[in-house]
C-alpha cells in the first residue's frame, strides 16, 4: 500500500512539473508567420495574457498593461505576449484591434486554440508569468483594475532570484 501511495505521489509530482512548463505549440504572429511559442522570447521572462475581441475585461487588462509597460521595463527586462483565442472568422478583427490599440507587446493568434488547450485556459482573461527558463510560475484568471500589478510583482520576484 505504501508503494502504491508513493507511486501515485511521484506520478502527480511529475505531471505537475510537466504541466508547469511552457508548451511548444505553434501559433501565428501579427505578421502572419507561424512561430513556436518557446521561440517567442527565449531566455526572457514573459507575461502571457489570453484575450478575445468580445472580452471587455481582457481588453481592459491589456490596455492597463500597455499603459504601465514603459515604467515596468525600467525595472525589469521582460516581454508581454497577448494571445488572441478568436477563431479564424474573427482573426482579422483581432489583428486589427491589436494594431489599432497600439499595444507595445507581442501579439499572437491561436485561432485553433491549440495553445489555449495546452495551457489549460478555460476562460479569458487568463494571464501567466513565465520565467526565463520557460517555467510557468504564476497564473491568474479574470481582471479587476489594478490586478495587472500582481503580474508585474511576479516579474520583479523573478528578477530577485
Amino acid at each position: 500500500m505504501k508503494k502504491l501511495l508513493s507511486l501515485v505521489v511521484l506520478l502527480a509530482a511529475v505531471m505537475t512539473a510537466s504541466a508547469q512548463q511552457l508548451p511548444d505549440v505553434k501559433v501565428e504572429n501579427a505578421q502572419g508567420k507561424v512561430v513556436s511559442m518557446r521561440s517567442v522570447a527565449p531566455g526572457k521572462p514573459m507575461i502571457i495574457s489570453y484575450w478575445s475581441t468580445s472580452c471587455k475585461p481582457c481588453i481592459q487588462e491589456l490596455n492597463a498593461i500597455n499603459d504601465a509597460i514603459e515604467d515596468w521595463r525600467e525595472e525589469a527586462d521582460f516581454v508581454v505576449v497577448a494571445v488572441s483565442v478568436d477563431d479564424a472568422r474573427l482573426k482579422a478583427t483581432a489583428k486589427a484591434m491589436a494594431a489599432a490599440r497600439g499595444w507595445d507587446f507581442i501579439c499572437l493568434f491561436d485561432e485553433n486554440q491549440d495553445l489555449k488547450r495546452a495551457m489549460n485556459v478555460s476562460l479569458t482573461p487568463q494571464s501567466f508569468v513565465v520565467d526565463s527558463n520557460g517555467k510557468i510560475v504564476y497564473s491568474h484568471s479574470g481582471y479587476t483594475p489594478g490586478s495587472e500589478e500582481e503580474l508585474f510583482d511576479e516579474i520583479l520576484k523573478l528578477k530577485k532570484k
